[in-house]
């Protein structure tokens, strides 16, 4: 699979590139969680839960697209039949690209690699998040309010405390978890399109319209495989969100953490317009070898690391 996936950038031109484990700045989405590390010099490091922000410092000092698998490492509850804290991430990003182009090529690699384990290509079709929602559960997560969905997650298991205190993005989230993932990409690979504007983390709000942004996710058999963004370019923009997300973490009693001051300087300086996208390399394993745990194609799941 590897010599696949090497094969499928060199054939694009894609530079491939390595940045940092250990960075010197967190994520702030609320939803991630960065491990630390002490490197002995009293300086606070973190693990990379992603390269993105050191890619994009390098998209922004004129690389051109690039690419790459590294190892990162996600604290927190990220453990389950799906999740391992350290995994392995294909990155890439392509100047000129939107969404749409993006979620292809992902679907592209994805095919590609399949068919070097062995196993059939999918092929690709888009469902919108709004469309998705309405079919497989019920609701409307650009219109409804939180009480209606609240009253969708009824059954999934949510304590009753935790249930009300959950935010409308939390049910949605939810519902996504349990009633619209697993019934995506049976057939073939489904990229899920347009996330709600308070969900768009990195990406682009679409200016046809503002309520949704420019981020999918790549589902196969029931398995998200990758999330991808058409790329926010403004620096003040990201900087007010980094701001919401650690406003959310204080509001409900977490740490709030330091922002990334290099990559808010790498979009201040311009990052080319682009799309982005990251797959998850073991997922793409267990699709491939129909496997039910990420343990399955793991040679060191964490408990044995």
């Amino acid at each position: 699979m590897r010599v696949a996936m090497r094969e499928f950038f060199a054939a694009r031109g894609v530079l491939e590139v390595e940045t940092p484990l250990v960075v010197g700045a967190p994520v702030t989405d609320v939803h991630l969680q960065s491990a630390t590390v002490d490197l002995g010099d009293g300086v606070r490091r973190w693990l990379a839960t992603s390269p993105e922000y050191a890619m994009k410092r390098l998209l922004a000092a004129g690389s051109g697209d690039v690419w790459q698998e590294c190892r990162v490492v996600r604290a927190g509850a990220e453990r389950g039949r799906h999740h391992n804290p350290e995994f392995t991430l294909v990155e890439w990003y392509r100047l000129g690209f939107d969404m749409v182009a993006m979620a292809g090529e992902a679907a592209a690699l994805v095919d590609a690699l399949l068919v070097a384990a062995g196993a059939s290509p999918r092929g690709i079709e888009f469902l919108t998040y709004r469309d998705a929602l309405l079919r497989h559960a019920g609701v409307d997560p650009l219109e409804d309010e939180a009480a209606r969905l609240r009253e969708a997650v009824a059954g999934a298991g949510l304590p009753a405390a935790a249930l009300a205190a959950a935010s409308r993005d939390d049910l949605l989230d939810l519902l996504v978890a349990t009633r619209v993932g697993p019934a995506l990409g049976a057939d073939r690979l489904c990229a899920l399109t347009h996330y709600p504007a308070s969900q768009a983390a990195l990406a682009r709000l679409d200016p046809q319209d503002r309520r949704v942004a420019l981020r999918f996710e790549l589902y196969g058999g029931g398995l998200e495989l990758a999330n991808g963004f058409e790329e926010l370019g403004d620096a003040r923009e990201q900087a007010a969100r980094f701001d919401a997300d650690n406003a959310r973490r204080h509001a409900l009693g977490r740490e709030t953490l330091p922002v990334d001051a290099r990559l808010l300087a790498a979009l201040t300086a311009g990052l080319p317009a682009c799309a982005g996208v990251a797959v998850g390399f073991d997922r793409v394993a267990m699709l491939a070898g129909g496997a039910r745990a990420i343990d399955e194609v793991l040679a060191f799941p964490v408990e044995h690391a």
